[in-house]
C-alpha cells in the first residue's frame, strides 16, 4: 500500500473527515498514518446471439461499457485500533456500473461508502472487526475489483491457536437483498414484501495446514432461511520439472422448513511445466438442487466465463484449459467448458469455448482480451436459448 499523500485532493478531503472537527489538526498530520489501496477497472463486453427468435430478439446484440473504482483507506487510530473505510464508484450492489451502448447515453456514477469499521488487534494473535464490512465467508465475496460485493454490519473475530486459525462472525443486517446472484430467489423465499437483508447471519470456521495441504471447515446460518457447511482442501507441490496442485471442496445447504438438500462438490487439478500450464476441473450438484453460494464468484461455487453450476439441479460440469507463457508479459490460453443439468423436467446443456490473452504491462497495470462462443440449449425441446459469440476487453490498474 502507498501513503495517502499520493491520492487526489478530493480523496484526501474525504479521509480528513475521520478526524474530529474540534481537534482541528493540520491535514498533513491528520493523514500521516493513513494508507490507501484500490483499483480502477474498465471492461467492454460485446455479446452476439445468432438465435433471433422473438423471445430472444432483445438479446441479439449486447454491447456494454463497464466501470468500477474501489478505494480502501486504513487510518491508524492508536497502537491497537485501525479505522477502515472502503468507497466504491459502482452500482448499488458494488458491482460494475454498466451502460449498454445501444440503449444508454454516457452517464455519471455515484460514489458510495461500502465499508466503515474498526479493527482491534490488542489481544495476542487476535483481530476483531466491528462495523460495516465485507462478508468474509466462502459463500460470499467481500471485496472484488471487477464484480459485486456482499457486505454486512456486525462483528468478525479471528484468532490463531498454534497452527490453527479460528473464526466467528455475527451480522444483524446485510446487502444480500441487493447484491449476489441469488438475491431475487432469497427475497422471494422471505415472503411477499420480504427483505432478506434484514435476516441475521452467524458463521464459524476452523482453518489450518497439514504439511503442504491447507484445510478449512465453515458453518453458516441465516435466520429463517437456511444453514450450510463447507469443507475444503488445497495444496501445491513443486516436483522440480513439474508443479502440481489440487483444490477440492464439498458444500451442503439445507433450507429451513423445506425438505430439500442442496449439494455441490468440485475438484480442480492444475499443472505447470516450463512455459506451459493446464487446468482440469469438475463440479457436480445434487438432483434436488445446487444452491450452495450467495454469489457465483464465491469459493463454494465454480465460475467460468459464462457458466456456473450454482443453483442448478443434477448438474455435471467439466472445465479445461491449456496455456502458454508466450512472453514474460503475455499469457495465452484456450478454455472449454460443458455442463448438463435439469431445469424442472427439461434437460439443459451449456458449453463455451474461448481464447484468452492476458497482458501484464507492469506490476500494477494490465488486462486481458477474450473471444469465443457460448451456447445454451434445451435438449428436451431442441430449442437453443443462446447461440452466439462473445468478446471482452478488460483493463485494470491497482495501487
Amino acid at each position: 500500500m502507498k501513503k495517502f499523500a499520493k491520492m487526489s485532493l478530493v480523496a484526501a478531503v474525504a479521509v480528513a473527515g475521520f478526524t474530529s472537527a474540534a481537534s482541528a489538526k493540520p491535514l498533513e498530520e491528520a493523514i500521516k498514518n493513513v494508507d490507501v489501496s484500490g483499483s480502477v477497472v474498465y471492461r467492454y463486453n460485446d455479446y452476439q446471439n445468432d438465435n433471433k427468435t422473438p423471445a430472444d430478439a432483445k438479446n441479439t446484440t449486447r454491447a456494454q461499457n463497464n466501470y468500477k473504482i474501489g478505494l480502501t483507506l486504513k487510518a491508524k487510530v492508536n497502537d491497537d485500533v485501525t479505522a477502515v473505510t472502503r468507497f466504491v464508484v459502482a452500482n448499488p450492489d458494488s458491482g460494475f456500473a454498466g451502460l449498454y451502448t445501444g440503449v444508454n447515453s454516457d452517464q455519471n456514477v455515484d460514489v458510495t461508502l461500502s465499508n466503515v469499521y474498526f479493527s482491534y488487534s490488542g489481544l495476542a494473535n487476535t483481530t476483531v472487526n466491528v462495523g460495516k464490512q465485507g462478508l468474509t465467508t466462502p459463500w460470499t465475496v467481500a471485496v472484488d475489483s471487477d464484480g459485486n460485493e456482499q457486505t454486512g454490519t456486525g462483528i468478525l473475530a479471528l484468532t490463531n491457536v498454534g497452527p490453527v486459525t479460528l473464526a466467528a462472525a455475527y451480522f444483524n443486517q446485510t446487502n444480500l437483498d441487493k447484491s449476489g446472484d441469488l438475491k431475487t430467489v432469497l427475497n422471494g423465499l422471505t415472503g411477499a414484501g420480504g427483505n432478506v437483508g434484514t435476516n441475521d447471519i452467524w458463521t464459524a470456521a476452523i482453518m489450518g495446514n497439514i504439511g503442504p495441504v491447507a484445510l478449512d471447515g465453515w458453518y453458516l446460518d441465516m435466520a429463517d432461511m437456511f444453514d450450510t457447511f463447507t469443507l475444503g482442501a488445497k495444496a501445491n507441490f513443486d516436483l522440480d520439472a513439474v508443479k502440481l496442485g489440487f483444490d477440492v471442496r464439498y458444500t451442503s445447504l439445507d433450507r429451513d422448513n423445506v425438505d430439500t438438500d442442496n449439494e455441490l462438490w468440485k475438484i480442480i487439478f492444475t499443472a505447470k511445466m516450463g512455459i506451459f500450464d493446464a487446468k482440469l476441473g469438475y463440479a457436480g450438484t445434487d438432483k434436488e438442487g445446487g444452491i450452495v453460494a450467495l454469489d457465483n464468484d464465491a469459493v463454494t461455487a465454480y465460475q467460468t466465463w459464462n457458466m456456473n453450476p450454482n443453483a442448478k439441479a443434477d448438474a455435471d460440469m467439466f472445465n479445461a484449459s491449456l496455456g502458454v507463457q508466450a512472453l514474460p508479459s503475455l499469457h495465452i490460453s484456450a478454455n472449454y467448458s460443458d455442463m448438463d443439468y435439469k431445469d424442472g423436467t427439461d434437460d439443459m446443456n451449456e458449453n463455451e469455448l474461448y481464447a484468452q490473452f492476458v497482458y501484464k504491462m507492469s506490476k500494477n497495470f494490465g488486462g486481458y482480451i477474450r473471444y469465443g462462443s457460448y451456447d445454451k440449449k434445451n435438449d428436451t425441446t431442441g430449442v437453443k436459448d443462446i447461440d452466439g459469440t462473445r468478446g471482452r476487453l478488460q483493463v485494470e490498474y491497482t495501487f
